[in-house]
């Protein structure tokens, strides 16, 4: 057992060697991916799009995967062979684009699933959940290429539609969340992205950079729902499930782990140090019996406070100035959207309610360039939120 947390711990880490894959392999591929970045992901893009469907090789590679929860043996060199001839490239793609690891970490989780090292059920888990982070990453470059292309209405259309496919593999998941809590994520992802194409007809580049926000922070929201969240999050599940079956509780341990993938590096950006102990917490390395969900929950609300903070600072110096004021002012109000519920338990409902009000507020004197009414705004959208921050202490 010591083993397979010691193999997993090394694969979470970014900065170490990953399991299988070896010391010299790492080095020489983070020293390529420093040094080509830029041309390799020009040089792929177009092979990359020529791909096979990606969902079906997902869903392919998933389901053999899946044999290892019914107790049956599972084919590795059939998934390896999938994800090396099908996916491997739109991942390192990704990695070189986003200065990440997935490769290595989906290899060494595959090798060790197939020397025994690791638990398959925990190999089908990193896997899923590591190919959702590109998916989910994937949408977020053709955003990139939305922009860089605007105004070229044919090529744009085509960013468009290829991010929505992207989307419909994660769709699942975010039905999952919204099953769980009640909530409307899949409603607010189709919202905006009408939004998104109905700017794009009305050559609006500022209504596209509001859309886009929508479906990313709604997005962020699904991964923080399915981790840290109260009650259902994975970190409460994994908790629970180590009261009765410590093996099962690993499993959910190690899911949780891979979602968090998907915003560890927005919140470590601004978070580093909430970001730091939910890693920690997620870590297989970490004994689950020490889990603590609620303490997990209270970083993820600390880090997204904090980054809402972040964005209002720049809105801040944007205001009256550039139309980016409004974005970041609706990604201040997105991120708090993100821990309503939480912001509900910390300062009641209609403390909470009177902030998001005034969060949507702030975007319209954004949108209309009122600076001495935008910045007493943003002077009580912050106090509040430095409260925030510190009733989760």
């Amino acid at each position: 057992m010591a083993m397979k947390f010691k193999v997993f711990a090394a694969m979470a880490a970014l900065s170490l060697v990953l399991g299988a894959c070896g010391k010299a392999e790492e080095s020489a591929n983070k020293s390529k991916v420093e040094s080509n970045q830029n041309s390799e992901v020009e040089k792929n893009e177009s092979a990359e799009k020529e791909k096979v469907e990606y969902a079906d090789v997902f869903t392919e590679a998933v389901t053999e995967l899946e044999k290892a929860k019914e107790g049956k043996k599972v084919d590795f060199d059939k998934v390896t062979k999938l994800y090396n001839n099908n996916l491997k490239e739109l991942v390192q793609n990704r990695d070189a684009e986003f200065e990440d690891t997935v490769d290595e970490k989906i290899t060494a989780a595959l090798t060790a699933g197939k020397d025994g090292s690791l638990d398959p059920v925990v190999v089908k888990q990193v896997f899923d959940k590591l190919m959702q982070k590109v998916f989910y990453t994937s949408i977020k470059h053709d955003f990139t290429e939305v922009a860089d292309k605007w105004g070229k209405t044919e090529e744009v259309n085509h960013e468009i539609e290829e991010a929505k496919e992207y989307y419909a593999i994660l769709k699942t998941t975010v039905e999952k969340r919204d099953a769980a809590y009640g909530t409307n994520l899949v409603s607010a992802i189709d919202g905006g992205f009408n939004e998104i194409e109905t700017a794009v007809k009305n050559k609006d580049e500022l209504g596209f950079n509001l859309g886009k926000q929508v479906v990313d922070k709604t997005l962020m929201k699904t991964f923080y729902l399915a981790t840290g969240a109260l009650p259902n999050g994975y970190a409460t599940k994994a908790a629970n499930e180590a009261k009765k079956d410590e093996k099962a509780a690993k499993v959910e341990q190690a899911e949780g782990w891979a979602f968090f993938q998907s915003v560890y590096s927005y919140l470590n950006k601004h978070a580093a140090d909430e970001t730091a102990f939910i890693e920690k917490q997620f870590n297989l390395e970490s004994n689950v019996l020490e889990l603590d969900p609620a303490a997990v929950n209270k970083a993820f609300v600390r880090g997204f406070a904090k980054i809402a903070i972040s964005e209002y600072g720049e809105s801040k110096e944007l205001l009256g100035k550039d139309d980016k004021a409004v974005v970041t002012g609706l990604e201040g109000a997105l991120f708090i959207d993100i821990i309503g519920e939480d912001i509900k338990t910390l300062l009641g409902e209609d403390a909470y309610k009177n902030l998001n009000e005034k969060a949507h507020k702030y975007v319209e004197t954004a949108k209309a360039k009122d600076k001495a009414a935008g910045e007493a705004q943003l002077k009580d959208l912050i106090s509040t939120l430095n409260t925030i921050v510190e009733k989760a202490k």
